[in-house]
């Protein structure tokens, strides 16, 4: 790797994590992510949700558009043409592996958990009685089934504004000056990069909360485990894209149903192993594609 590209990534994540990081303590000084100030009694927005959707998640973004305008790289390379006619296979495995992979997931914790399965869906009566509503006037199989398909059907989509910050920084900038030093590390590189940079807001209580030994340390192992995973296929859509657009939506589809497990949950058990895809059992699934796209011949590196 040349010195104007170690240059050019050293800038790039002193400023993703610079911005995000900071952006993490403002939260930690003001309630952290449980006790932030309210902006908004009516719909209970708090300073630490504007924080995260708008600078913390955003952060790779601007890190991306800062290191080209400081280094005055120029704009080229931005991969931002969808062709989607062109690659409508990748879109398609973009839109519907994540629901498929995080659904895998659910089912080999529950699996492995049996005890977890809370077969009466008490956590989604719960939600329905704070919403004002009587659960016994649902039929909770069928309101799941449609939940299920909404997510499936629409979340990429409705996502993609907030998922695109990460994407353009991890995937659009970080992986391509990685690739230097090889495609397979590069995948690997940045997965781990964007699972290290998440350490804040999970020692603030963030996906697994408090309750599991070894916190806040175990959570970032987990985050960072199920990011590699997670890293390596959203990589490999744009190499196979040649655009960044795929990943956008793959990633809009994980947070659109990455919590779909969670309505399954019986009381509040360790949320380190599972069911949600970023933990330590459920995100095997995401494994297991990383080193099938890693290692099998048939996975193709690059853009057919």
């Amino acid at each position: 790797m040349d010195m104007q590209t170690n240059k050019r990534l050293i800038i790039f994540l002193a400023l993703a994590f610079g911005i995000s990081w900071a952006t993490a303590l403002v939260i930690h000084l003001t309630g952290g992510l449980e006790n932030s100030p309210l902006l908004s009694a009516d719909t209970g927005i708090t300073l630490a949700y504007v924080l995260l959707i708008t600078t913390y998640m955003w952060g790779p973004a601007l890190a991306h558009l800062l290191t080209r305008l400081f280094t005055r790289e120029g704009w080229q390379g931005l991969n931002l043409k969808p062709e989607i006619k062109l690659n409508w296979q990748t879109w398609l495995i973009a839109w519907l592996s994540p629901a498929m992979l995080i659904g895998l997931g659910v089912i080999l914790y529950f699996a492995l958990f049996p005890a977890a399965f809370d077969s009466q869906f008490q956590t989604l009566r719960m939600q329905i009685s704070l919403s004002g509503q009587d659960p016994d006037t649902f039929n909770i199989p069928q309101l799941i089934i449609s939940q299920v398909l909404v997510a499936i059907l629409i979340s990429p989509l409705f996502n993609a504004p907030a998922t695109f910050g990460e994407e353009f920084g991890w995937r659009g900038y970080l992986l391509p000056k990685l690739q230097l030093l090889g495609t397979r590390q590069a995948l690997l590189l940045s997965g781990l990069v964007w699972g290290i940079w998440h350490a804040p807001v999970i020692a603030m209580g963030y996906n697994y909360g408090f309750n599991y030994p070894g916190a806040p340390w175990l959570g970032v192992l987990a985050m960072v485990w199920a990011t590699v995973g997670m890293g390596v296929l959203f990589g490999w859509l744009v190499l196979r894209a040649g655009n960044l657009w795929p990943a956008v939506i793959a990633h809009g589809a994980l947070n659109g149903f990455g919590a779909i497990g969670l309505l399954f949950l019986k009381d509040e058990p360790n949320l380190i192993l599972g069911p949600s895809p970023v933990g330590f059992i459920s995100a095997l699934p995401f494994i297991a594609v990383a080193l099938w796209i890693l290692f099998a011949p048939q996975a193709r590196l690059t853009k057919p």
